[in-house]
């Protein structure tokens, strides 16, 4: 008797060989493709799951859900795992898990399979969230369990007419979506040799990039026009990667600390995050007030490991968001940036909500701050420590 199946399929080699191999298991696979901007056809994928022996096939959009319920959330974080990787990946697994359950809901399915490998943090996400939001679902995943090399998918493929682009001479595994894609494998496995550029697509060469300027307009910490033309929040990110990317903005190179206790060296590109988190986190630093700003920092970074961790459905990131939130009523303005030789950097900034006050600050005539204030303050605010330091020649005198 088969069983109902509900896999994650990107239309690469894991998953097209993972269809015939689950079916050789008993199960009637569903092939399920969530576009969240990988820019794939999506006809094409559908052609290829039923070609490898897939039983029925969903494409199901949410790029829109993608950008307004994960991407957005992390950028009014300013989201960085180890200060650098905008998570792009880490943000999609959830929503995926989300409608792979959906689907497995419709269906009646059983069981859920993903093409994560044993080593990877993938596995993570998608397990801790398939079991949290369907539990007792058995969860299935191919690559961990058969062990083959990338030679021998390959010749599994090629035995069984199973139709797919995979050959041996491609040089790295990449994922992509609408705030980031990753490239790891091949030549980028040494950590002493330089990236080619054939494994960038998003960004030009920061060397021979033409620089520009380019504005971000915010309102409550959301993005809603770049260069003051306004835009839904998919066309917006597609605009900033666009910009961002033709200035060689995005490239990041990192050594990192997979959950599953590696170290990874991982090639990003993330024009569009890059450009966005930067002048996002510049226009906090215009409104809101020192103490928020510096108690939000150990937040940020909390959010980020817990969904890097793959904990998206949990009380602890919804308790993070909800007070990441509630910081960004008055983060609304607007910030102006130099792209140039990859590097992004913040030439202007406005809001109508700014704790700067010109008046405050000034050196010029209308200055209003009160000098003679600053010896009293400074009196008390060095109190603590000089009672210490008396304290302390006492003792070594005694």
């Amino acid at each position: 008797m088969t069983k109902r199946l509900v896999l994650a399929y990107s239309g690469g080699l894991d998953t097209s060989v993972a269809i015939h191999w689950l079916t050789a298991k008993g199960y009637d696979v569903i092939a399920t493709t969530i576009d969240v901007g990988e820019s794939k056809d999506n006809e094409t994928l559908a052609k290829r799951a039923f070609g490898a022996g897939a039983v029925d096939v969903r494409v199901i959009d949410l790029k829109q859900e993608f950008a307004t319920e994960f991407l957005w959330p992390a950028l009014k974080a300013n989201a960085l795992y180890q200060g650098r990787y905008p998570l792009a990946t880490a943000l999609a697994r959830p929503l995926l898990a989300k409608a792979l359950c959906q689907v497995a809901d419709e269906t009646d399915a059983v069981a859920i399979a993903h093409g994560s490998t044993g080593k990877g943090n993938d596995q993570v996400r998608f397990d801790v969230a398939i079991a949290t939001l369907r539990p007792g679902t058995q969860i299935v995943a191919p690559a961990r369990e058969w062990g083959l090399t990338r030679a021998e998918e390959i010749a599994y493929a090629a035995e069984y007419g199973i139709p797919v682009q995979a050959t041996l001479d491609a040089p790295f595994s990449v994922d992509a979506n609408l705030w980031g894609r990753s490239v790891e494998g091949g030549v980028l496995e040494d950590p002493w040799t330089s990236p080619p550029e054939a494994c960038y697509e998003w960004t030009e060469n920061p060397d021979t990039a033409q620089p520009r300027e380019v504005a971000v307009t915010f309102e409550a910490g959301v993005p809603v026009a770049v260069d003051g033309v306004q835009f839904a929040p998919v066309q917006l990110i597609a605009e900033a990667q666009a910009i961002a990317g033709a200035a060689g903005v995005g490239r990041i190179d990192l050594m990192e600390d997979r959950l599953v206790g590696i170290k990874s060296r991982e090639i990003y590109e993330a024009p569009a995050a890059t450009l966005l988190i930067a002048a996002h986190q510049e226009l906090e630093f215009l409104t809101l007030p020192r103490e928020l700003l510096q108690h939000k920092a150990g937040i940020e970074q909390t959010f980020a490991q817990t969904v890097y961790n793959g904990l998206w459905f949990t009380p602890l990131r919804e308790a993070l968001q909800a007070y990441v939130t509630s910081t960004q009523a008055a983060v609304t303005g607007e910030v102006r940036l130099r792209l140039a030789h990859g590097k992004v950097t913040v030439v202007g900034r406005k809001s109508p909500y700014s704790v700067y006050s010109h008046d405050l600050a000034t050196y010029d005539k209308g200055d209003l701050f009160d000098h003679t204030a600053a010896v009293g303050f400074i009196a008390l605010y060095g109190l603590q420590s000089q009672a210490y330091a008396q304290a302390q020649k006492a003792q070594t005198h005694a």
